[in-house]
């Protein structure tokens, strides 16, 4: 009976700790979403020779971003008299709350992770396309065309592109020989992927990208196409939601490819192995991220029948073509 109490008491205390780190990592996220959108803005302007927020908070506008969430929180929620008003209510949650699940599979340290699942790649691939359904849902919960039609794009693309990734990183399974993402960044301790597998690397990105809805694959959001894509009905609080759902797959994309093809928290050089691994995790996500700012920037939006072509005729093609010369690879260097 003491055994048992003393068991129930131990399982109840990890239970809580476990809830507080995942409470501890929804604000450090939160926080990320406030001041990546405020890095996005300073690196656009600067690379477009303006000069970005400037005015809430001082010289940087530190704080221009908390008072455009605070603007989100304060303004009216309108739902359209002939909406399906549960299913409108329920996509901004069914958009967002997969962004945040993802996140438990993602080493960040060899000490730091939620779930060591031994198909954390599958468990990342499969709860991350769920979000898809939530942005089609909120197009067709909004009874707009504009909506529908942007939530059919949304669909259509992320569904596209979700095959490309995922035949990207077969290669890496192949030479790690397992599906868990710790087992992946162990096997980058002398040579990352990045190296072994550029090609994979070079689709996995564009393919991210795609998925992110991010230019110069935000069609889903053309404004000047779609008014304002599958969320135009949406406003406050659960707009917010679909846009914070964005900003956390950036950062879960950006760590998931950290882990994938950039050696995780292992050094760059055994010598600076001093270095504490979560820097070297840091600096490497913070490098990732600046590309997809850098993206942002510089490229234009490309046609939506081109976006489909390059995703079917092209980068399917390279993955399967991956695949293939990396099994013989690996077949020819165990013969020797």
């Amino acid at each position: 009976m003491v055994e048992e109490l003393l068991h129930s008491q131990a399982g109840i205390l990890n239970f809580g700790i476990f809830f507080l780190l995942a409470v501890v990592l929804l604000f450090v996220i939160l926080g990320f979403v406030t001041y990546a959108i405020l890095a996005e803005r300073k690196v656009m302007g600067f690379m477009q020779l303006r000069q970005g927020p400037n005015q809430v908070g001082g010289r940087w506008g530190l704080l221009q971003t908390v008072a455009d969430v605070l603007k989100l929180l304060l303004k009216e929620d309108t739902i359209p008299k002939l909406a399906d008003k549960p299913l409108f209510i329920i996509a901004p949650v069914i958009a967002f709350a997969p962004s945040f699940i993802v996140m438990a599979a993602i080493p960040f340290t060899d000490k730091f992770q939620f779930a060591d699942l031994g198909v954390g790649l599958l468990y990342y691939v499969a709860i991350s396309g769920l979000t898809t359904i939530g942005m089609l849902t909120g197009g067709w919960a909004s009874n707009n065309k504009y909506a529908l039609l942007g939530g059919m794009r949304a669909a259509a693309q992320m569904i596209s592109y979700e095959i490309p990734l995922v035949m990207s990183v077969i290669g890496i399974v192949l030479l790690t020989g397992s599906l868990n993402l710790n087992d992946i960044v162990a096997a980058q301790e002398n040579v990352w992927y990045i190296v072994l597998q550029p090609v994979a690397f070079i689709i996995f990105l564009i393919a991210s990208v795609a998925e992110l809805n991010r230019v110069p694959f935000d069609l889903p959001e053309a404004e000047n196409e779609l008014v304002a894509g599958f969320h135009v009905e949406y406003s406050g609080f659960r707009w917010a939601m679909f846009m914070l759902a964005e900003y956390v797959y950036i950062f879960a994309m950006a760590s998931l490819t950290t882990v994938l093809f950039l050696g995780g928290w292992h050094p760059l050089f055994s010598f600076l192995g001093f270095i504490p691994g979560a820097v070297w995790f840091a600096l490497k996500f913070m490098c990732v991220f600046f590309l997809l700012l850098w993206f942002r920037s510089t490229f234009p939006r490309i046609r939506a029948d081109k976006l489909m072509e390059f995703a079917w005729k092209i980068l399917l093609p390279i993955a399967l073509a991956n695949i293939f010369l990396t099994a013989i690879i690996k077949e020819i260097l165990n013969l020797f």
